[in-house]
């Protein structure tokens, strides 16, 4: 199979996977390129002696200088958290295309706002600016996923949702570099710490554009009684006539998920909070995919985006552009291995499988860097250049980042994107969201006040989160791939778990075949359709 090689649940045109799809979900993805570009660049800038030298962090002690970069970091996760759950009324009511331009426009106000920060005003306009970027990148993250795979054919919904990924991994690229950048080249001054804010507005500004341009989810539109926008959405999507079989069993498909809805949970704004606290299957599924962003920031990776100059200086790396040198390493090794997952291993290998190999590999490099820091104590044996055991350990936490990135970076947002019903999906992607921000500010908040009281323990204990997180994982999580999110009440009933993934393929393929043959004998079938269409249900396109 080659890398651009789909498995799908259904015979499908080539047409279907053309280049308007790719461009939804490019525009919406800016913001993403927001949360990853701000999560990259506030660690290093803050590193910067100009802005150390601005905001006198000399003249206070380390463990205020910690409880202050503590804060300027997570006053931001913090809006994100609120911003997650302020989405779910706009998605609901005016649409995911209107979510986006609204996340767009208060991340831009909150930029501008930290733009006004100087030594003399204090740093009250940067804590307000970062809150409401915050509620911009969490409304955000709220959206977008929600409105990738709601446009998404089943068979790329994985590499769609991973370009929202790979626009954060982009941003962070940028975000990582700049710091080294404008150190290396510009003087100590207020120019020199204010240029990476300024970035910030860059990502914004293209989504508030992209988003006047962009279609509305064409389920969105037919959850609220625009069948006839809806359909020539989802055709002008596609690229393809309304009576093509293809659109005949999606629209079918759509039609059947609302109807079960309104028999069940029901389409009000506030009937998914009802099947949220009385619904045990949608309250284990709102377990699951919290969850999975607890074990997505047990991994540590937070704490090394916020504050990778602390990590690096805990493993022995010396001095600030050095500092932010490696890092911006980092942020290329992360970038490089999104590519991988993004085209090829998200929609292969699957969801369940990567999250398994990712926390293994991961976990087992933590320990050694822990066990290094341990032994070897580098930051109470200064060198200034790194022993062969600092090499090594350097080595390994670039190898936990190529566990990490293709498993636990993008996978989580994936899943939580594409497992929920039509009518939950809104509020689902708001608490997953929201425990995404809220286990992202525990540990930016604290991550400085663990390295000056755990050392080398921190990457023991992130360690530990990661072998607990394969348990979670190998016993409550199906394998997602693949599966039509109209079908996947059907995936989440079925035990065992690791076999469940199997069992509704193969139950979709004789519903579809039978499907057919009963379009073909009521004379409906289209004489449009591409060579091949009558092959089995489930076979191998070349995309």
């Amino acid at each position: 199979m080659s890398i651009l090689t789909l498995v799908e649940d259904r015979p499908t045109p080539k047409a279907v996977y053309n280049w308007r799809i790719y461009l939804l979900a490019a525009i919406a993805s800016c913001t993403s390129c927001m949360i990853g570009y701000d999560s990259a660049f506030i660690g290093t800038t803050l590193a910067l002696q100009s802005f150390q030298d601005e905001f006198k962090f000399g003249e206070k002690t380390k463990s205020e200088v910690n409880l202050l970069s503590a804060n300027i970091v997570s006053c931001y996760q913090a809006g994100a958290f609120f911003g997650s759950f302020f989405a779910y009324p706009i998605g609901h009511f005016w649409g995911r295309k209107i979510g986006l331009l609204s996340a767009a426009a208060i991340f831009t106000l909150g930029a501008g706002l930290m733009l006004g920060a100087t030594g003399e005003r204090g740093l009250g306009l940067l804590y307000a600016g970062r809150v409401l970027a915050g509620l911009g990148v969490g409304a955000g993250s709220n959206i977008t996923p929600i409105y990738i795979s709601e446009l998404a054919p089943p068979a790329i919904r994985g590499r769609l949702v991973g370009i929202y990924e790979l626009g954060w991994q982009m941003g962070g690229l940028v975000g990582f570099w700049i710091n080294y950048g404008v150190d290396g080249t510009l003087p100590p001054s207020h120019k020199q710490w204010l240029i990476p804010f300024a970035v910030q507005l860059i990502p914004s500004g293209l989504l508030i554009i992209g988003s006047l341009f962009v279609k509305e989810s064409p389920r969105w539109l037919f959850s609220r009684g625009r069948r006839e926008e809806a359909i020539r959405t989802l055709c002008w999507i596609r690229q393809l006539e309304p009576d093509d079989i293809y659109m005949v069993e999606e629209i079918g498909a759509i039609d059947h998920a609302l109807e079960e809805q309104r028999a069940t949970i029901g389409m009000g704004f506030w009937k998914p909070f009802k099947a949220a606290g009385t619904n045990k299957k949608v309250i284990y599924r709102l377990f699951l995919g919290s969850m999975l962003f607890l074990w997505q920031n047990g991994s540590g990776i937070n704490a090394i985006n916020y504050y990778s100059p602390t990590v690096f200086r805990s493993i022995g790396v010396r001095g600030t552009n050095t500092s932010l040198f490696t890092t911006g390493i980092f942020g290329v090794v992360k970038t490089a291995i999104t590519f991988v997952w993004l085209l090829y291993l998200i929609d292969h290998v699957g969801r369940r499988m990567l999250l398994l190999v990712g926390a293994a590999g991961g976990s087992i490099c933590l320990w050694i860097v822990g066990g290094y820091i341990k032994i070897a104590k580098p930051e109470e044996n200064p060198t200034d250049k790194m022993s062969g055991g600092g090499i090594a350990a350097m080595f390994f936490f670039y190898m936990w980042t190529v566990f990490y990135t293709p498993s636990w970076n993008g996978t989580p947002w994936v899943v939580n994107s594409e497992m929920f019903d039509p009518n939950m999906r809104s509020l689902a992607q708001a608490c997953a969201a929201g425990s995404n921000w809220l286990w992202n500010f525990l540990i930016s908040r604290f991550t400085p006040q663990m390295f000056s009281s755990m050392s080398y323990g921190v990457y023991f204990f992130f360690a530990s989160l990661m072998i607990l997180s394969i348990i979670f994982v190998f016993f409550l999580l199906p394998e997602t791939k693949g599966v039509p999110l109209e079908s996947m009440d059907q995936l989440f009933e079925e035990k065992p778990v690791w076999r469940a993934h199997g069992t509704v393929i193969s139950r979709l393929r004789e519903e579809e075949e039978h499907f057919r043959n009963d379009i073909e004998q009521s004379g409906l079938s289209s004489e449009k359709q591409e060579p091949g269409l009558r092959e089995p249900a489930l076979h191998v396109e070349e995309a």
